[in-house]
Formats: structure tokens, C-alpha cells, sequence
């Protein structure tokens, strides 16, 4: 099961799900509990919040839906989902974000949903990713500020993710001896 918690690109975004909600269902007391754990959930979703704060208030979210229902276009492409990794997606169960059983459309990445993405803690590529166009747009001071507020994001969710691995590795190998 370790072995599948960063698994790549190797394995179906369906079979990363199945493997995240097995995980969940085992450990998800234990982490939950963990000190480190809550302490580390806690200060991840201060910076989903400030990290949505940022996007709204430097027009990422109106330019992005400019892009996605007036132009067509959008970085959430077929494919995307299989960028995520099975501690990831676990992330998102623990903090009680449920999985989605299917996409909702075929083209575009299968965590896309009506109102963008239907996770609470995104890949980095997803998070950090901004188009060339939006670069052009948006003045480079909200530029900056917004790269800022997403940085610190994603170094949470780092050590949120090696954090869970430890536990999980630490403990299986306890009751493999």
C-alpha cells in the first residue's frame, strides 16, 4: 500500500480513488488524531482560504471563467487527474472532502466540475499553473502576491503529505515485524 500512496501516472484516477478510500478507511481515525496531523489540516485550510481570498481579489476566478465558458479554453485538461497521487486525494477525504465517482464531462479533467474543481487541495501544477494570458493581464504586483499565498499553500500540503507517509509507513512496518 506504501508504495501506492505517490504512485504516478502508472495507475487509473480510478484506481488511485479506490486506493485513497482504502487508505482513508484504515488510517483516517489515526491521522485524524495525530497532533502533527490536525495541527497541519488546520493550518492548510488558513491557506486554502487566503489562497481563495487571493484568487478573487486579483481576478484570477473571473479571468479563468472568462476562459473556461466565454472562450472555451481551460487548463483543466484530460489528463490533469492523472497527475494526482493516491496521498492527495487522501488529503481531500481527511479533510472531508468527498471524491468524485465520475467526471463530469469526458474532455476536460476528471475532477472539473461546474464551478471548477470539486477538490479541496489541488496538484501543483493545478495551483501554481498561470497562463500566459492571465500573466499579460494581471498587474505583476497581484501577480507576485498571488504566487506568494499559493506558495505557502503548497509547502502545507508538502509537509502534510510526508507527514501522512511516515505515519503510514512507521505503523505498517511495526505490524509487518
Amino acid at each position: 500500500m506504501l508504495s501506492t500512496m505517490s504512485a504516478g501516472g502508472c495507475l487509473s484516477i480510478q484506481e488511485k480513488i479506490r486506493i485513497a478510500e482504502e487508505i482513508h478507511s484504515r488510517w483516517g481515525r489515526t491521522l485524524r488524531a495525530n497532533a502533527r496531523i490536525a495541527q497541519l489540516i488546520s493550518t492548510l485550510q488558513q491557506k486554502l482560504a487566503r489562497s481563495q481570498e487571493a484568487m478573487l481579489a486579483c481576478g484570477l476566478v473571473e479571468m479563468c471563467r472568462i476562459c473556461e465558458e466565454e472562450d472555451g479554453g481551460s487548463c483543466c485538461g484530460k489528463g490533469i487527474e492523472d497527475k494526482f497521487c493516491p496521498t492527495l486525494l487522501l488529503i481531500n477525504l481527511l479533510m472531508g472532502q468527498p471524491l468524485p465517482v465520475k467526471p463530469l464531462r469526458n474532455d476536460s479533467c476528471y475532477f472539473l466540475g461546474p464551478q471548477g474543481c470539486r477538490l479541496l487541495v489541488r496538484q501543483v501544477i493545478c495551483v501554481n499553473y498561470v497562463c500566459q494570458r492571465v500573466q499579460q493581464q494581471m498587474p505583476k504586483d497581484h501577480l507576485i502576491r498571488l504566487q506568494t499565498v499559493i506558495g505557502e499553500e503548497l509547502d502545507t500540503v508538502f509537509m502534510l503529505q510526508e507527514a501522512i507517509k511516515r505515519i503510514v509507513e512507521t505503523s505498517s512496518l511495526c505490524t509487518s515485524i
